[in-house]
């Protein structure tokens, strides 16, 4: 008996091993994601049948008989490729049983063949039952016990029969069942990964469109847009992942006023950028709709509050540039001060900041005023500049940003935004970046004289 379970449990973990192999390579990973139709259902029969010529090959023989793991081929291709599977796994696997003969080498044809066969039926029909595993146990076990109750009845004399079944009954049928239990298992495992790996890959398509999309709604600055001599600007945005809630804007109100505006939604990722998508529509649509800047602002806060179940919100500086005087108007909701570059010394704005929008409804904002002089620089950013971390956690920092912004010798926008990227690079040295960041810059151009 002991011989018997040795010899039927290293036959199972060979068939386990080779169909693991089988069930994960390409081949089989482009047939499964394929139209299941008739070359499906025949390389499921050939296999199931090449597995039990194995157990055949590897079995015991006993009285006349050939105890195996033949019937878990048979039932794995019934449970893979159907009744037509099923039938035709049990028919390859009975009709080798069949040619090393013995007293139950019909009987075992036989029972093959109907075992394929059934389990092909139950999995067309209970499938999604037949992979748990308790399931799988249950209807091992009862193949095993049709497959012996068909020896009974076709074997003859039936002493000989039933001398054969006493003796084999326990580790027949524990080894087959618990055999097929683990064959469903590891073609469940390997189906599941292989539904993984493709959800994981429509995932990465669909954020990779996302990303395009979230590129799009950003101004197209170019040498034609904003395309007035007296000013330059430049914005950039980089997420911490493929989408992000960071975002800069700039739109003409008149001929002569542009506005500008630099935000930093609550969190990161998907749910940080359809906020951002919300948040930007409607700042832009109440600065175009309301000249008095507080009031556009306050009006898009309660706007944001007003459809906000996953309470997100959002910090923003928004300013109004008069573009023949260089004077500007803004509002700070929240946000990390700009840096005013007068000649070469840069000096944070540090105004009172109203709170962040989408925060709470009913606020009101107050405008603030600079002036900005041929030469100025004002440099925009979120605070994915000055948190970014270095491998021992330390901040890039706001002095640290002031001080990189000293050292530049060419103050154009370029020039500007490309220094920071630079300096925040040097100093992560290779760190993930752990938040989104953006950087908007503005210069007022020197006027040629008339």
């Amino acid at each position: 008996m002991d011989t018997l379970f040795t010899k039927l449990i290293g036959t199972l973990a060979v068939i386990l091993v080779i169909a693991a192999i089988i069930g994960g390579s390409d081949f089989m990973n482009r047939l499964v994601t394929s139209r299941r139709d008739r070359k499906y259902t025949l390389l499921a029969g050939v296999l199931g049948g090449m597995f039990g010529i194995y157990g055949n090959i590897a079995g015991v023989s006993f009285s006349g008989a050939v105890i195996s793991v033949r019937d878990i081929g048979p039932m794995l291709a019934g449970f893979v490729g159907g009744p037509w599977g099923g039938l035709l796994g049990g028919v390859i696997a009975g009709v080798h049983r069949y040619t090393m003969g013995g007293i139950t080498a019909q009987a075992c044809i036989i029972a093959t063949c109907c075992i394929g066969t059934m389990c092909g039926l139950l999995s067309q029909r209970y499938h999604d039952r037949l992979i748990k595993p308790w399931m799988a146990l249950i209807i091992g076990a009862l193949m095993e016990c049709f497959h012996l109750c068909v020896v009974l009845i076709m074997v003859k004399p039936f002493e000989t029969a039933l001398d054969i079944v006493k003796s084999i009954a326990v580790p027949f049928i524990l080894v087959n069942a618990v055999g097929f239990t683990l064959m469903i298992a590891v073609m469940a495992y390997i189906e599941n990964q292989r539904t993984l790996t493709a959800e994981r890959g429509r995932i990465q398509s669909e954020l990779e469109v996302a990303t395009v999309i979230q590129k799009s709604l950003l101004p197209p600055i170019s040498d034609t847009y904003p395309g007035r001599p007296e000013f330059d600007i430049q914005g950039y945005m980089r997420p911490a992942k493929q989408v992000g809630g960071d975002f800069y804007d700039c739109f003409f109100l008149t001929p002569d006023k542009i506005a500008f505006l630099i935000a930093d939604v609550s969190g990161k990722g998907i749910p940080a950028a359809l906020f951002m998508a919300s948040a930007k529509i409607t700042l832009q649509n109440c600065v175009r709709d309301y000249l008095d800047l507080p009031e556009a602002i306050r009006l898009a806060n309660d706007s944001l509050c007003a459809n906000n179940e996953a309470e997100m919100f959002v910090t923003a500086w928004i300013g109004v540039l008069d573009i023949p005087t260089g004077s500007v108007d803004f509002v700070c909701a929240g946000h990390n001060p700009p840096i005013l570059i007068t000649g070469d010394e840069p000096k944070y704005i540090r105004h009172r900041s109203g709170f962040v929008l989408g925060g709470m409804e009913g606020l009101t904002y107050k405008t603030q005023h600079l002036d900005l002089k041929p030469g100025d620089v004002l440099f925009l950013y979120t605070d994915g500049v000055t948190e970014a971390e270095n491998g021992v956690k330390d901040l890039y920092s706001e002095d640290r940003l002031q001080a990189c912004l000293s050292a530049i010798s060419d103050y154009n926008v370029n020039a500007v935004i490309e220094a920071v990227k630079t300096d925040v690079a040097n100093f992560v040295r290779g760190v993930d970046q752990s938040d989104d960041m953006t950087m908007l810059c503005i210069r007022i151009n020197e006027q040629p004289a008339s």
